[in-house]
Order: structure tokens, then C-alpha cells, then sequence
């Protein structure tokens, strides 16, 4: 059963288009998904993210991390080896790759690094003051006539 209506949900919400278009994206046609290089993503803290990359065989040099909008791209391009190998068995594959992450809104990366074979991607959702949740005072009636008689005066 892979079909789920969210017409319900909708109507108690607004402006969550973007979700019932991801949603649709993943639920649709199932495309095969890569799975090299391997990878996992832990949180970090309450509002801080980690993508950890297994780059076995990549320097640095070799490695790009890109951000551009609501996407984070991470390639990896071996250089052309030099002396050609006689290898009796090769386990670590160094074959170029990419790997692409959908980022929530207000998530942007604060940095990367590579050591010991590992990529590392941090990641912070950083909610601007105007959406954060705020207090309204709720005026009497009493109060908003004295407020607009004042004003008329």
C-alpha cells in the first residue's frame, strides 16, 4: 500500500505545498537510489546536524561540498593516477560519485571536514526572529475604545 491521501491534513493547514510536492516526489516513481558511498546523518543538538561521508581513497582536493538553495551536493572526482597498478584485489572503490541532500528550510551548512577517510558536513536550521513564536496581548473591549477615541481626538 503506498498511496496516502494528505486532503485531511490540508485542511487544518497552510502553506505546506512544499511538503505535499516532496512527499509526492519520494512516493511516486521510486528511483534506484545510490548507495556508495555510504553515509549517515545524526543530530547533533536541538537545532544542529552532522552528515558523515565514508570518502575512503579522497583527499580533500577531490571532494566538493556545494549549497545552492534548499540542496546540498556532495561529489567526489579521483585525479588520474599516475603509474598504472597491478592490483590482485582492489576492495576500495575510488569511483567518482555524487551524493544529494534535500535541506529543510533555514538549514544551511557551517562547515566541513575531512579526516581519517570521513567527510564531515555540519549542518544549523537557524530560525529568523520573525518566525519565531512570539506573545500577543490581547486588548479588552474597554482598552481599544479608550485607543481609538484617543486617536480621534
Amino acid at each position: 500500500m503506498r498511496t496516502f491521501d494528505p486532503t485531511p491534513l490540508f485542511r487544518a493547514s497552510v502553506g505546506f505545498d512544499r511538503m505535499a510536492d516532496l512527499m509526492d516526489r519520494v512516493l511516486a516513481a521510486e528511483p534506484v537510489q545510490p548507495t556508495y558511498p555510504p553515509y549517515n546523518i545524526e543530530k547533533t543538538d536541538e537545532n544542529a546536524y552532522r552528515i558523515s561521508v565514508a570518502v575512503a581513497g579522497f583527499s580533500a582536493e577531490e571532494l566538493t561540498v556545494e549549497m545552492k538553495e534548499n540542496g546540498l551536493l556532495i561529489a567526489g572526482r579521483k585525479g588520474d593516477e599516475q603509474a598504472e597498478r597491478s592490483y590482485l584485489h582492489r576492495g576500495i572503490a575510488t569511483r567518482a560519485f555524487e551524493r544529494r541532500f534535500h535541506l529543510a528550510d533555514h538549514v544551511r551548512v557551517t562547515g566541513a571536514t575531512h579526516a581519517d577517510g570521513m567527510l564531515h558536513v555540519d549542518l544549523v536550521r537557524e530560525i529568523p526572529e520573525a518566525l519565531k513564536p512570539r506573545r500577543i496581548e490581547i486588548a479588552s473591549a474597554k482598552q481599544s475604545n479608550q485607543l481609538v477615541d484617543a486617536s480621534a481626538a
